[in-house]
Formats: C-alpha cells, sequence, structure tokens
C-alpha cells in the first residue's frame, strides 16, 4: 500500500483533476501489476518497482501534451502490459482505447488488469495492427515497440482523415500517431519520411528518468 501512495503521488505532483474514481483506480496498478508479474513477466524486474514513474507517469506524458476529445477512438498499436493504454484509459474514461499485441500472455494481463479497474471504455484485441482491415480510429498511439516507419505504415491504413486546416494540425490536435521514443531520433524520423512533432518529456516532467524522452506526434491531415 505505501508502494502505491509513493505511486500516486508521482502523478499528482503533475495531474490534480482525478475523480475519486481514478485516484482508486490508479491506486490499484501496483498490487494489479506486482501480482500478475509474478504470473506472467510483462514488465521487467528491476522495473516493477518503478511501476508509476517509468510505465504509468511516461505513458500520462501524453495526457499533459494532448487532450482526448469524449468519443475519440484510440488504437495502442503494440501495448505490451497496456501502455500507454490502459493509464490513458483511467484519465480519459469518455474515450474509447482499442488495446492490440501480437503475443497472447501480456493480453491476459491486460484485460484482468482493465477488468479489475471497471475499464469500460477498453477492448483488447491479440492481432498485428497491420492484420485489421474492418476498424478505423482517429489515433494511433505507441510505446517503444518498433522504428517510427514501421509504426507510421501500420498507422496510416487504420486511421480516419479529420476535416482540418493545414494550419490547425498543431501539437494540441489528437489526430495521427503519437508515439512515446527516446534517445536520438534524428536518423528514425529520417528514414520515417515523415515530419514529426517533438515533445520534450523532461519538459513536462522533471524526473532524471524523461532525459532524452520524447512524446512524437505526426498528425494524420499532413499527409493525407
Amino acid at each position: 500500500m505505501e508502494e502505491a501512495a509513493r505511486g500516486v503521488e508521482i502523478i499528482t505532483r503533475y495531474f490534480s483533476d482525478f475523480t475519486e474514481r481514478q485516484a482508486g483506480q490508479f491506486g490499484l496498478l501496483e498490487s494489479l501489476y506486482a501480482d500478475w508479474n509474478n504470473k506472467i513477466n510483462v514488465i521487467s524486474r528491476k522495473d516493477i518497482g518503478g511501476l508509476y514513474e517509468k510505465h504509468v507517469l511516461h505513458s500520462l506524458s501524453i495526457a499533459a501534451a494532448f487532450e482526448f476529445t469524449p468519443g475519440l477512438q484510440v488504437i495502442d498499436i503494440g501495448t505490451g502490459g497496456g501502455f500507454p493504454g490502459i493509464p490513458l484509459a483511467i484519465y480519459f474514461p469518455d474515450t474509447q482505447f482499442h488495446l492490440v499485441d501480437s503475443i497472447a500472455k501480456k493480453l491476459k494481463v491486460v484485460e484482468a488488469v482493465a477488468e479489475a479497474l471497471g475499464l469500460n471504455n477498453v477492448s483488447i484485441a491479440h492481432q498485428r495492427a497491420e492484420e485489421i482491415r474492418d476498424r478505423k480510429f482517429d489515433l494511433a498511439i505507441s510505446r517503444a515497440v518498433a522504428p517510427l516507419k514501421n509504426l507510421w505504415a501500420w498507422s496510416r491504413p487504420l486511421l480516419r482523415p479529420r476535416n482540418l486546416p493545414r494550419d490547425q494540425a498543431a501539437d494540441d490536435i489528437p489526430s495521427g500517431l503519437i508515439s512515446l521514443k527516446g534517445g536520438d531520433l534524428s536518423q528514425e524520423i529520417s528514414e520515417s519520411g515523415a515530419r514529426p512533432t517533438l515533445i520534450d518529456i523532461q519538459e513536462i516532467f522533471s524526473e532524471a528518468y524523461f532525459h532524452e524522452k520524447y512524446i512524437v506526434h505526426i498528425p494524420y491531415q499532413r499527409f493525407h
């Protein structure tokens, strides 16, 4: 319980508008993931103690930079243990999140966590993003899954264009692809052929962990 309380405190340093339900959901994450990680290793053993900083707060950097409007349809590509999808689904309860991954055992954990938290705005599918043919989304999100060129190639067929003027394709408009990445991204961006906006996460969160970690945003309407 102390670990969860400290973890939630890390989040509330930057976010102060949680409902009682949301605060309770965030508080449950530590025990849920610790329990499941003992059965199925979805989070590195050395990272489980830093769950709230390295996984939850990292995921919520997207919420600090973008406002997801009610009814928005979002796909989390390669969700792994449920990041960034699960924390964002807690934060944006009126947004619909579809979490996909090619590894079934990881999705077993994600499904159990979403059910325990009562997240009615989450759906889960065992499949690769490039295999999806029957759904369209407003936004794709991802964290440390693949090079940007692959993520963008997988995302584009899944996205519905938004009717926004080119000069309104600003950082606060959630469309296209939002990916969490780290390190020197110059070659990766060059190979992608895209012109993304980079947001330095350490300018949002002061923790040393976020040094050289970025939100990479490619608005769909710039390229369609």
